[in-house]
């Protein structure tokens, strides 16, 4: 094993540089740094050669677990392929070296793209207008929910201060409420994740702001009651909103603003293939029903009867959530997607990740506890091992699936279940990669029974094996002298 191999991050050397600026007999300017702005010591930077930083983080970038590298299936997070089309798109010259600031003349191919973009997601998910200003799902809920706030205080309504909220809800949903500055409201669900209706019904007075909801719930099973709930919530005088997160499984069959919704969010960095993960980039677009378009904030991208775009900034409007129009780079890769499939493919997406979920969910039944039956759309939760009695958790089994190259699915949410486990593959992945992943999880699961020493102590293969999470958590490393003392 080379040096650069092992868990060695440590490669400073005192003396060591990677680069050397020209004397100033080569043409350099003397600059004159006024003296308060000076640095009196040194700056403590580690010092390496140019090649050990490129080894470095080249070597490091294969460890990397990616999409592109392996089945990725994280359940509610919907970490489908993403296109090298779209990143062609997004690396055009034409709309990266574009100002914000521009003249509105100077940038009408930009403009028409953001507005085009808004009516593809308005067509595809059921609303009057969207806008592409939020920088990820979660600003997405804000946003959502203060154009929810702004409705009501609009018409003097200012007791509407609660949101209703499933208790099998996305834990954003709760923390965006709060941020808002509204209170939440838990309504129940029932044995298989819906809601209960019934539980419902006492909570809805003139206080409620609004409910928010997926659908597919969190369990991966389809609200079949949400007209009545729609029904219920509006003539209580609240709103709707949808959590986009779980969108996938319905492109092309169903809209959510058919469905009764009012407000959403749309993780367009999940459903519309863009990339995802470590903070960003992220985009979280919302729609909105008629009544509430003014509410959208500034600014806004509009088309003029001779066909020209400008930028407008309404009085009614909740002000601006970002600087300017959001994560451009990343709506670029989400039109490209939506042209490259174009409406004839669009709508088979829901269809295939439906397939693919609950196939892999008849499959493993019998090895893992299955505690809500049925068809499900995107992702199927199971509840850990069926065979419980050599104690090996959820957490065992998705380091195991690391030895196998397979990334772990989300495990221990949603809450409703002791030992969680939710998968989703996507639309994209083949057979044979189901096959694979299958065949892994009942060879996992036969360890478990036969020899659950290795299932609990994996990763076994990989560079960094299993670790002392508490330890680590409760003594964190956060700098790499910190690092260095601790090896030696």
């Amino acid at each position: 094993m080379k040096y650069y191999d092992k868990l060695i991050f440590e490669l400073s050397r005192p003396g060591r540089k990677g680069y050397e600026l020209p004397k100033n007999e080569y043409g350099i300017q003397e600059c004159s740094i006024p003296a308060e702005l000076r640095r009196e010591a040194e700056l403590d930077l580690p010092e390496v050669s140019e090649l050990d930083v490129v080894r470095h983080y080249t070597n490091l970038s294969t460890k990397n677990f990616g999409v592109d590298t392996g089945f990725y299936p994280l359940g509610s997070c919907t970490m489908k392929y993403n296109p090298k089309i779209n990143e062609e798109v997004s690396a055009m010259p034409q709309f990266n070296n574009i100002h914000p600031l521009q003249s509105e003349d100077s940038i009408q191919g930009a403009l028409e793209l953001y507005y085009n973009l808004q009516v593809a997601l308005s067509n595809i998910a059921g609303f009057a207008e969207f806008t592409l200003n939020p920088y990820a799902g979660a600003h997405g809920e804000l946003t959502g929910l203060m154009v929810m706030r702004q409705y009501h205080e609009s018409r003097g309504d200012f007791k509407r201060t609660k949101v209703i909220i499933p208790n099998s809800a996305h834990g954003t949903n709760p923390a965006s409420a709060m941020v808002a500055g509204l209170q939440v409201v838990e309504v129940k669900s029932k044995p298989n994740g819906s809601v209960d209706v019934e539980d419902l019904k006492p909570l809805l007075d003139d206080t409620i702001a609004g409910i928010m909801m997926t659908n597919p719930n969190t369990l991966g099973m389809f609200e079949v009651e949400i007209m009545e709930i729609a029904k219920l919530v509006h003539e209580a005088g609240g709103l709707l909103y949808y959590d986009g997160a779980n969108l996938n499984p319905l492109l092309g069959k169903v809209r959510p603003g058919d469905m009764g919704f009012d407000i959403m969010h749309i993780n367009i960095h999940k459903t519309f293939s863009t990339p995802h993960g470590g903070g960003g980039p992220g985009s979280g677009p919302v729609g909105v029903a008629e009544k509430l378009v003014d509410f959208l904030p500034n600014p806004r991208v509009k088309k003029n009867d001779e066909g020209k775009f400008y930028i407008d900034c309404g009085k009614e409007s909740l002000g601006s959530v970002s600087t300017f129009f959001g994560n451009f780079g990343v709506m670029l890769r989400a039109y490209a997607y939506i042209l490259t499939l174009g409406k004839e493919n669009l709508k088979n997406v829901g269809p295939m990740a439906t397939l693919n979920a609950n196939y892999i969910k008849e499959c493993l039944k019998d090895d893992y506890l299955l505690p809500i039956d049925g068809v499900c759309k995107h992702e199927m939760v199971f509840d850990g091992l069926k065979d419980k009695s050599t104690g090996v958790t959820t957490l065992n089994i998705a380091k195991r699936l690391l030895d196998y190259g397979f990334h772990a699915p989300t495990i221990y949410f949603p809450l409703l279940f002791h030992e969680s486990m939710m998968i989703e593959p996507t639309e994209t992945e083949s057979l044979e990669t189901l096959d694979e992943f299958i065949e892994v999880m009942h060879k996992v699961a036969k360890e478990a029974r036969e020899t659950p020493d290795d299932v609990k102590n994996a990763p076994l293969t990989t560079l960094v094996r299993k670790l002392d999470e508490t330890g680590a958590a409760k003594n964190p490393i956060l700098n790499y002298k910190t690092l260095k003392a601790n090896a030696q």
